[in-house]
């Protein structure tokens, strides 16, 4: 399928690996310019450089964390005008609500809730101007069913959701398409993670951590960030002009909901 978007500019944050990289690959192979974003300056010039070489797209990399202003700054600088935007950064450590204070959700709220909000009110207008644009943020499942461990993450991304509900329909008039994609486990460093902590904490291996893990899934299996990335580039394609302010969960079957 063509998805109408060759020739088009996106800023993909946390790409340099994970879900961030698959968007950002799936984008440039349907031939998609990129502003490629992570901290880590050498795993994110590795990747760019192997994506360009790849898909033969232009890419820019700028290594700042897009979480502190300063590093919105660079990023917003280098990116100009984007056509599509997705928005992503790392999830807060698990624990329990007793583990957490004051300083712990205002971390937790700036990286997962106000910096994607921060950038869509940068760069929303210049596509209202333009009559067209795309907006993937990169959230989580545990908005439509809250992981107990996760109670960071579950606060921060669902305040986020409910933001993205009304902008999204404030938006749409002016070509503008704004949709939350919710990912469950794929086989990405987010996952070694929370194995890691089932793994030390229970005193078992990692395969078995993970196996248990995959037996809670339906597809019985991690995700992949190749068909993640593939449902992104989809959603920020011509044919999603009509998927206005949506959740789409991407978990294997792992949330039992109806709706």
């Amino acid at each position: 399928m063509d998805l109408g978007i060759s020739g088009k500019r996106a800023l993909v944050c946390a790409s340099s690996k994970g879900l961030g990289r698959g968007c950002a690959e799936q984008l440039a192979a349907a031939g998609v310019n990129l502003v490629m974003n992570a901290r880590g300056a050498e795993a994110l010039e590795e990747t760019a450089h192997a994506i360009s070489d790849e898909y033969g797209v232009e890419v820019v990399a700028v290594a700042a964390d897009i979480t502190s202003e300063e590093g919105r700054r660079q990023v917003l600088e280098a990116a100009g005008a984007v056509d599509i935007l997705v928005t992503n950064a790392g999830g807060p450590p698990p624990g329990l609500w007793s583990d957490w204070g004051r300083e712990d959700f205002l971390a937790a709220l700036d990286a997962n809730m106000l910096t994607p909000i921060a950038l869509m009110t940068e760069i929303m207008p210049k596509m209202i101007d333009k009559g067209w644009g795309r907006v993937v943020n990169i959230t989580s499942q545990s908005v439509k069913a809250p992981i107990p461990q996760l109670g960071l993450s579950n606060a921060a991304r669902t305040g986020l959701t409910g933001y993205v509900a009304g902008t999204a329909r404030q938006v749409a008039p002016f070509g503008v398409i704004v949709n939350n994609m919710l990912p469950g486990i794929h086989a990405t460093d987010r996952a070694i993670q929370l194995d890691t902590g089932v793994s030390q904490k229970e005193g078992i291996s990692m395969d078995e951590a993970k196996a248990r893990r995959e037996a809670t899934i339906p597809a019985r299996r991690y995700g992949t960030r190749a068909e993640f990335g593939a449902m992104c580039a989809f959603l920020c394609s011509e044919h999603a002009g009509f998927i206005v302010g949506q959740n789409i969960l991407c978990d294997g079957g792992g949330t039992n909901a109806t709706i």
